[in-house]
């Protein structure tokens, strides 16, 4: 400032003092208005309001920093804007900070945007709600969407700040509560790159392998403890709440305190109002599992003695109509006894019947020898006439049996042959019937009467097969009687 001023000062000493006073060019004008710029306001920032936000092809962006009576050009490099905690959006009031610096090509001024974080809570407030309607319009947060918590988890995997209290709250608490393998995922939990890094490491646990050396979480707990809305900013992120989303493990988020809302909060499987609570809800305390364990034994206990205690009841209710065993047994003895003795009594009166039917029986019986000989000339004389009928039969069967076989004979295609007839066979065995089953040139076999001979069809090379039409069949006689087919062709 010092030298821009002498130097504006000795231009115009020069110009009063006559025509000879130095002139410059519109680039050497221009870069000193620069330097001067840019050595006053090296740093500088803004609160305003973004107009007119456009992204160049190039990767840069252009908007224009407005309040109620003035308008300030803004730039954002490509290098840069990737890295903004907050993306420039049309009537959205921010502070900018950076740099001013001139613009040649037109002889203006504009700042160029390091940094850009909203300006007041309430902005935040209207952002965080517009991209909850737009997030939960896709349904990222209904509640179909929610996986169940399990009971008994062996592996929790942890995301927050590696340093901070609240990882200590959480391993004393699970510590505490139930022994389960705890897997700490550090990552920053505000600022510009937490957001990055806390979807990373729920994307990086979901692709754990299942049976890999390091055993993957059964749950996931995204922790951070209490601040300004600001500070709680990372969870409100699109990329966190789409990781949560996507993720195939169920994720308790526990953000801030209990009154402390973040967007994460409404994809995630279960809210808990603070970290410490998160490893509550997820593990069961090893005293309360115990006593669980031994009120349901206890439980199960009464229940078999009641069963046990209502089944004996029921025995003894039908004993009491049941006689016993032994008056049972000694009751069946004696109707046996009974039984018995008038069995004896029958039996004996039985055969004192059958005595007297013998005694009178006997005096009209034969000599066995008499029956004897009356019985062998009977047998003798059924022998001769069963032979007789059976030399008839075998009779009768051989001369049904030579019959048959002189039919048999009398129509073996044999008889055929050694009337003229011949076979022809081709080469696999079958009988040819018609000339055109057989192709020019086949070799065939051609059995007749007394035996068989080899012949190849149409040596020459020409078909001597000739197709005459059929003849119209004749009229059929006025014989009844049916005469005999002689053609091959029935033989087969």
């Amino acid at each position: 400032m010092t030298e821009s001023n002498d130097i504006y000062t000795s231009q115009n000493n020069a110009a009063s003092a006559g025509d000879n006073a130095p002139y410059m060019t519109i680039g050497e004008l221009s870069k000193r208005v620069k330097a001067t710029v840019e050595g006053a306001f090296d740093y500088v920032r803004v609160r305003a309001e973004i107009s007119r936000p456009t992204r160049a092809p190039s990767g840069h962006i252009y908007f224009t920093l407005k309040d109620d009576r003035s308008t300030l050009a803004a730039v954002c490099w490509k290098t840069v804007a990737g890295n903004l905690q907050v993306q420039p959006e049309e009537g959205l009031e921010v502070i900018c900070s950076g740099k001013l610096t001139t613009y040649p090509g037109q002889s203006k001024y504009q700042i160029v945007v390091n940094q850009m974080e909203i300006a007041g809570e309430g902005a935040m407030l209207k952002m965080l709600e517009e991209r909850r309607r737009m997030l939960a319009a896709e349904g990222l947060f209904d509640a179909d969407r929610k996986r169940p918590i399990p009971e008994m988890p062996t592996t929790i995997g942890v995301i927050t700040s590696p340093t901070g209290a609240v990882i200590r709250d959480i391993l004393h608490r699970l510590n505490a509560r139930f022994g389960v393998h705890v897997l700490v995922w550090g990552t920053l939990v505000q600022g510009k790159n937490a957001a990055g890094q806390v979807a990373a490491a729920i994307r990086g646990f979901d692709a754990m392998p299942a049976n890999g050396a390091i055993p993957r979480p059964d749950i996931l707990i995204v922790a951070r403890g209490g601040g300004a809305l600001e500070d709680l900013w990372a969870f409100n992120e699109e990329e966190v709440v789409r990781a949560v989303a996507d993720c195939s493990l169920p994720v308790i988020s526990a953000i801030g305190h209990e009154t402390d809302t973040t967007l994460i909060d409404f994809v995630a499987d279960l809210r808990a109002p603070t970290p410490t609570a998160a490893a509550e809800l997820a593990v069961p305390v090893h005293a309360d599992l115990a006593a669980y364990i031994s009120e349901t034994e206890a439980r199960l206990k009464r229940g078999i003695s009641q069963r046990l205690e209502t089944a004996n009841q029921l025995v003894r209710m039908a004993a009491r109509g049941l006689l016993d065993p032994a008056e049972m047994i000694a009751r069946r003895g004696q109707m046996l006894d009974y039984a018995l003795a008038g069995l004896n009594t029958a039996l004996e009166r039985a055969l004192a019947a059958r005595r007297l039917d013998l005694s009178g029986l006997a005096g009209r019986l034969r000599p066995p020898e008499t029956r004897l000989a009356e019985m062998s000339g009977h047998f003798t004389r059924l022998s001769d006439r069963l032979a007789n009928r059976f030399g008839q039969m075998i009779e009768r069967h051989e001369q049904a049996v030579n019959s048959a076989g002189k039919l048999l004979d009398a129509h073996s295609f044999e008889r055929v042959l050694d009337r003229g007839f011949a076979l022809v066979i081709d080469a696999e065995g079958t009988p040819l019937k018609r000339a055109i089953d057989a192709p020019q040139g086949a070799e065939v076999t051609l059995r007749f009467a007394d035996a068989s001979r080899q012949a190849l069809l149409d040596p020459d090379g020409v078909d001597h097969v000739v197709h005459k039409p059929a003849k119209p069949a004749k009229k059929a006689t006025a014989k009844p009687s049916a005469t005999k087919d002689t053609k091959q062709d029935s033989l087969f």
